[in-house]
């Protein structure tokens, strides 16, 4: 089904790799944009697309945290909170989000919009706090500009935007 679906986006990203398991983490963005995670049929899915046993796919999907087996929202907000940012602020920052959207970190809204999660260093500690939605970055970000970021997220969804949580459409 993916195939028959995406079969143009997945043989221009085969004809860019000497091998198939090359194109593997493209494949598998594809396949979580398409699913909305990646489940077992997922994996196996691109795994025979791919030719490549069905355990050398899962050990990717568990690897990376911007694969995921379960539901998530829209956005998927990570916090970092590591040390730099709860110094400056991140602590202060989770508990905005979790009071304005009704969620504890590690839970998603009820209106399936945000996945909020903290995370381990995002590698922009001179930018503390940082939050990341989907893979776009937002620096030094306090409580007062929360409701206009989430604003304007809801707005990409309502204005039809191209959304992707797992890095498809990032830019280069």
């Amino acid at each position: 089904m993916l195939y028959e679906k995406y079969r143009d986006e997945i043989d221009a990203i085969l004809a860019r790799y000497p091998s198939k398991r090359s194109a593997l983490l493209p494949v598998l963005y594809i396949a979580q944009d398409a699913y909305g995670r990646l489940d077992d049929a997922s994996i196996r899915e691109v795994a025979e697309i791919l030719d490549l046993p069905y355990t050398d796919v899962f050990e990717v999907v568990g690897f990376y945290t911007l694969f995921y087996n379960e539901d998530v929202g829209k956005f998927v907000l990570d916090v970092c909170d590591d040390v730099p940012c709860c110094f400056c602020g991140a602590e202060e920052l989770v508990a905005d989000l979790e009071q304005r959207l009704k969620v504890k970190a590690g839970y998603t809204t009820d209106d399936k919009m945000f996945t909020l999660r903290r995370v381990k260093c995002i590698a922009a500690c001179d930018q503390a706090p940082v939050l990341q939605a989907n893979l776009e970055f937002h620096y030094k970000v306090t409580p007062d500009k929360v409701p206009a970021l989430l604003e304007d997220l809801r707005r990409k969804v309502e204005s039809g935007a191209q959304i992707s949580i797992s890095g498809r459409f990032a830019e280069h």
